[in-house]
């Protein structure tokens, strides 16, 4: 068999594909959203955010009135043809006026929000400075330090979220935390002055509710315990899964706090690879204890007496 007749071949037998694997075409429907498109204009609104920090043009103030609105006006089409986009696959329909009209109210909603995202950022930049020794300045600190960047997507991702714009808002959160290591999950909700030192692997579930002055470290996880189940064994959502962090809250590398019931309470120190499932009181410093792990070691399906082998020396 020739070349092109096999090319003929393996097109025929994607095309059976596409007939056998209907969960994941999407064919004959409302156009989705492009994550190119989404990436970009959130890689934009770090601009505004942010002006003279991100983008490659000198910004000054003799041209920040007329290249923060250009800008804000080039945002506002793409991002309400991105939105009507989700709209109108949300409503399984091509777009009518009314699907249109709340893009576009959305879309507005969305940017009306950034001056009150500015003035959190401006609280978390001086919370990883004043958090972090090692931090000279604030530029420093904008321009290297992935928690910015990751908590500035978030806010942003948030009010995508909030108002169920939720496609968009995950292709956020995924982009930031490819880029910076930290997955946040748009529907946190996420206080003041908050950090996150180094980052890598912190996670951040849906239903998480962190306070004021919370100060988190690399591989924190912050989430669910188990999920519920239908009498049909589906998941059951909605729920709140995550726990909430009260302020003024530390939780170094490692620790997991886990359940949607479960609460640290203000001003709480929670020490590296501790597991949480239970509440805890204001205040409380909880450490790991090494002299207390429980070794055990199962062998072909029993379990046997590990500090015998630890004690003899084998």
């Amino acid at each position: 068999m020739n070349r092109e007749d096999r090319i003929k071949r393996i097109h025929q037998s994607i095309l059976g594909t596409y007939e056998m694997h209907g969960g994941i075409n999407h064919i004959d429907q409302a156009n989705l959203p492009s994550v190119g498109e989404v990436v970009d204009i959130i890689k934009k609104i770090l601009f505004i955010l942010f002006p003279g920090f991100y983008n490659l043009e000198k910004i000054h103030t003799g041209n920040l009135e007329s290249w923060s609105g250009y800008l804000l006006d080039s945002l506002f089409e793409r991002l309400f043809r991105q939105v009507t986009k989700e709209v109108c696959f949300g409503k399984r329909s091509s777009p009518h006026s009314e699907h249109v009209a709340e893009a576009e109210q959305a879309t507005l909603q969305i940017l009306e929000s950034i001056p009150d995202i500015r003035s959190l950022l401006k609280l978390d930049v001086m919370a990883a400075y004043d958090g972090d020794p090692a931090a000279r300045n604030h530029e420093e600190v904008i321009l290297s330090y992935p928690s910015v960047q990751a908590v500035a997507m978030h806010r942003v991702a948030h009010q995508f979220y909030m108002r169920d714009i939720q496609m968009i808002a995950r292709m956020i959160s995924e982009y930031a935390h490819t880029q910076t290591g930290i997955d946040i999950h748009p529907g946190a909700t996420i206080g003041k002055s908050f950090f996150v030192d180094h980052g890598t692997g912190v996670v951040i579930g849906e239903t998480c509710v962190i306070g004021d002055h919370v100060k988190i470290y690399q591989g924190v996880t912050l989430g669910a315990l188990s999920f519920k189940k239908d009498s049909a064994g589906a998941l059951v959502k909605g729920l709140k899964r995550h726990p909430t962090i009260e302020d003024q809250v530390v939780l170094y590398a490692g620790c997991n706090i886990l359940g949607g019931e479960t609460r640290i309470g203000k001003g709480s120190v929670i020490g590296g690879n501790v597991w949480i499932t239970e509440s805890v009181p204001a205040g409380t410093v909880i450490t790991f204890d090494v002299s207390k792990q429980e070794y055990r070691r199962v062998v072909k399906g029993e379990e046997i007496d590990l500090d015998f082998f630890l004690g003899s020396g084998i």
